[in-house]
């Protein structure tokens, strides 16, 4: 395999692996934008329960992903479908006991793949944190903010009036 080819591979099967991820993640945002709706305030142990389940979806969602990059391993690479997922999961994770390694052609894929990994756990990392800020502002019954900056969305004179009604 020329590297334009090996190059087209990596971008088709980073392009599935962030879509796999966006579209999960899209799917999290929606389930607890309908947890928050129905609920005034969350008990700790709610809170937990919401955290535990958001974690393990993300956790599945990941794995969804190694195994897409294991199918190619698999079809193109490796022998069989335990050292495939094997290495996608090594890889993925950033852990590369370099114990199991790809062919020469395809050992650009690798790299990519740990990179890949490294930013789609960024991306389930600001899920996780996004969804504990909101749990902790709802339990202690926080004020939703309207606006990021205050200044951004009016004047001070128009703040401090604001403020005195």
């Amino acid at each position: 395999m020329t590297f334009a080819g090996e190059a087209v591979t990596a971008v088709l099967l980073v392009t599935l692996t962030l879509s796999i991820q966006c579209a999960g993640i899209a799917v999290l945002i929606n389930w607890a934008r309908a947890i928050e709706r129905g609920l005034v305030r969350l008990s700790s142990l709610h809170a937990a329960v919401v955290m535990i389940r958001f974690s393990t979806l993300v956790i599945v969602l990941h794995f969804l992903q190694i195994f897409v990059w294991s199918v190619f391993y698999r079809w193109c690479c490796l022998p069989s479908w335990e050292s495939s997922f094997y290495f996608s999961a090594t890889s993925y994770s950033t852990v590369g006991y370099g114990d199991v390694v790809l062919p020469g052609v395809y050992r650009l894929l690798g790299p990519v793949e740990s990179v890949t990994g490294v930013l789609m756990c960024g991306i389930s990392v600001s899920g996780l944190v996004a969804l504990a800020s909101k749990l902790v502002d709802r339990e202690y019954g926080a004020p939703s903010m309207r606006y990021g900056n205050r200044l951004d969305a009016c004047s001070e004179a128009e703040l401090e009036a604001s403020q005195k009604t």
